[in-house]
């Protein structure tokens, strides 16, 4: 049994929950200073609409940073997938439903084959997505021969378009599918083996394959699993945008990344989760939100999502190896009391060995 000292427990929860009290102290700041537009139905409508494709894609990245990796090719992922959606519904004259599936099903396997080239031809993961993704980009031209997709004069299907534009209990459909991504995540990570396993070999490779784990099979389980996530991205984008532009996917490339990594500083804080991520990218959409209403120059997003991105590095940093020094060091009841030393520990939420190597 581990106590923790008043102290401790005011710092477990200023950095599990500090982000969380930002983002409602942002929200209110802005309401005050713009009492009109800001605390308006349609302006928290229109933050939950704009911010719902980066939070995928958030998550999106999320998993691999579970592993210990990195997937830099989800922007040009992103930027391939809706293009696709666009060609196979305007050119080819496909069934919506099925070119969606189909971009789905692509995203996987992409996906996949980002995890095989990491694991299995030995490159690191930065310099293999990022190959990847340059190769995606390559291909999103070829499609496009450099110019944008447009549909004809009948439009798409309005079954399509609502994808995006459709409303549920009020508030915009999008905002529904982060949430559903969310918990999918969230149970996949927290409470399913596949998820303990993908902390083992992001906190410790050389101990997972000593417990026998098959690390390369679940790293490309993991690039799998991101590749679904910006699938469905670049579909609810095509029906967002409604045309096919070959260059747009590279702008949600950073905001993904400030959002994963940011999460990991919070509710779990040192190691990457999904209410994290949706935490951080509420923190980031309220912000962007309020600057730009409060009539920012065009380059004050870009500076806001780059220091963030350095806030964040810097605190996921901070916060693993602090993780690590109280691993190291917890403070435990006095030998001969129950709980004590002699007592093994479990760390809550903590990865756990596989039973049978």
């Amino acid at each position: 049994m581990t106590h923790r000292s008043p102290r401790g427990r005011g710092h477990h929860i200023l950095g599990s929950y500090g982000l969380l009290g930002l983002t409602a102290l942002l929200f209110l700041v802005f309401s005050a200073a713009l009492p009109d537009t800001f605390p308006t139905r349609d302006n928290v409508s229109s933050i939950l609409s704009n911010q719902s494709i980066p939070a995928l894609l958030a998550l999106g990245a999320t998993i691999p940073i579970a592993a210990g990796k990195f997937d830099l090719s989800i922007g040009y992922g992103l930027g391939l997938a809706h293009v696709l959606v666009m060609h196979l519904v305007v050119e080819e004259g496909t069934p919506w439903p099925l070119a969606c599936l189909a971009v789905i099903a692509g995203g996987a396997l992409v996906g996949t084959l980002n995890g095989l080239v990491v694991e299995f031809a030995r490159i690191d993961s930065f310099i293999a997505t990022l190959g990847t993704g340059s190769v995606m980009y390559a291909l999103t031209g070829w499609l496009t021969d450099g110019s944008r997709i447009v549909p004809g004069p009948d439009g798409l299907p309005a079954a399509f378009t609502g994808l995006y534009d459709a409303r549920f209990l009020g508030l915009p459909v999008p905002a529904f599918y982060v949430l559903a991504a969310v918990l999918v995540l969230w149970v996949v990570l927290e409470r399913l083996p596949l998820g303990r396993y993908l902390y083992v070999i992001g906190s410790n490779p050389r101990a997972a394959d000593i417990l026998g784990i098959p690390t390369r099979r679940y790293s490309v389980y993991a690039f799998a699993g991101s590749g679904l996530v910006v699938g469905i991205a670049g579909v609810l984008l095509a029906a967002q945008q409604q045309i096919g532009n070959p260059s747009v996917g590279l702008d949600y490339l950073l905001p993904a990344f400030v959002g994963a990594l940011l999460g990991s500083t919070t509710i779990k804080p040192g190691r990457a989760n999904a209410l994290g991520t949706l935490v951080a990218v509420s923190v980031l959409a309220v912000g962007l939100a309020g600057i730009g209403q409060l009539g920012a120059r065009f380059w004050a997003t870009p500076l806001f999502n780059g220091g963030t991105l350095l806030v964040a590095v810097g605190l996921a940093g901070y916060t693993a190896r602090r993780r690590l020094r109280a691993q190291a060091t917890p403070d435990r009841d006095p030998p001969g009391r129950p709980g004590g030393p002699s007592a093994p520990e479990a760390d809550d939420g903590a990865p756990q060995p596989p039973a049978h190597p």
